[in-house]
């Protein structure tokens, strides 16, 4: 059976009269609530403390939701600590109350059989030729890691932290060494859970190319973004791209993939970038037998999935 997810926002809890169907008051329920500098300058911890316990106690509506509607995969998103790399977790006033929260979504993710995932932005390049780049990513994914420990998930790529290399600087060869080399840096709780991703230009990296710079070297595993794949295939065919991704991955952990469509197609607007992300998938996943895990990385999240198991049996999705 392939579990299809969706990414960080739930649009019907987010936006309860918009897409919910709810009446005039009731109150959105959001993980991602977040401040500018400026506001994080003059309220300080205290403020981040406060916004972060809002977002876990979210999160853990979200997880209850979840379980109620049948989700199997959900990637948590990375603003639920806002402004976390300028402080230490011990600055949080709230802190134990953070956690003992992170705790119980990840007990009711545990129980329930929810797989959970981070894919922290782009700003995280550990290729990067400058030393304070690396240490800045580190410091991000460590945040990461840090919170999947407070709920208690495996340090296994099972509960992943995904992220693109970020940049080749004119040789991807060298890039892909210096990945190998910094992905040293990373404490346990990141490096145990780490996997990269194939992107979606051909001056970037292909699931050949990390195939052999990266998972040959460190065996970080690698997941497949099919979207990707149509514009940096690195000469495979998808169903070759896919199963070697799928070869990368561990004994006992089913294999993840990304899955979205062109939204330049869908709203037959060329000027759109074709790499951009669509509201919704119109296309059946391709399996070619495999089993897998996917997040759908449509707009419209959760109403995405919930229409794609509409229109294709949702038990039949392993064929």
């Amino acid at each position: 059976m392939v579990n299809i997810g969706y990414a960080c926002i739930n649009m019907q809890l987010s936006y309860p009269q918009k897409y919910g169907n709810q009446p005039k008051g009731v109150e959105r329920i959001t993980t991602s609530r977040s401040m500018i500098r400026r506001t994080f300058e003059s309220k300080g911890t205290d403020y981040a403390s406060e916004i972060t316990l809002a977002n876990v106690k979210d999160l853990v509506k979200y997880m209850e939701w979840n379980v109620e509607h049948g989700f199997k995969l959900y990637r948590i998103g990375s603003d639920i600590a806002p402004w976390k790399s300028e402080y230490e977790w011990t600055d949080l006033k709230d802190l134990e109350e953070i956690k003992e929260t992170f705790a119980i979504a990840g007990k009711i993710a545990t129980d329930n059989g929810i797989r959970l995932s981070f894919h922290p932005g782009p700003f995280n390049v550990l290729v990067s030729p400058t030393q304070r780049v690396v240490e800045r990513c580190v410091t991000d994914l460590t945040i990461h890691g840090d919170i999947f420990d407070f709920m208690n998930q495996s340090r296994t790529p099972y509960n992943k932290i995904n992220i693109h290399l970020g940049g080749a600087y004119g040789d991807k060869e060298s890039a892909m060494k210096r990945f190998c080399k910094n992905f040293e840096l990373l404490p346990e709780s990141v490096s145990s859970r780490l996997t990269v991703e194939n992107d979606d230009k051909e001056s970037m990296y292909s699931v050949k190319e990390l195939y052999h710079g990266v998972y040959s070297n460190i065996g970080v595993p690698i997941v497949f973004d099919f979207h990707h794949h149509r514009f940096c295939d690195g000469g495979l065919s998808e169903q070759e791209a896919l199963e070697l991704a799928m070869s990368t991955w561990p004994e006992g952990i089913k294999p993840c993939t990304h899955v979205s469509e062109s939204r330049s197609k869908e709203q037959l607007d060329e000027s759109i970038r074709p790499q951009a992300h669509s509201d919704y998938i119109v296309n059946e996943i391709p399996t070619y037998g495999n089993d897998f895990d996917v997040m759908m990385e449509a707009k419209h999240k959760e109403l995405a999935v919930m229409k794609y198991w509409n229109k294709f049996n949702r038990e039949t999705l392993n064929g």
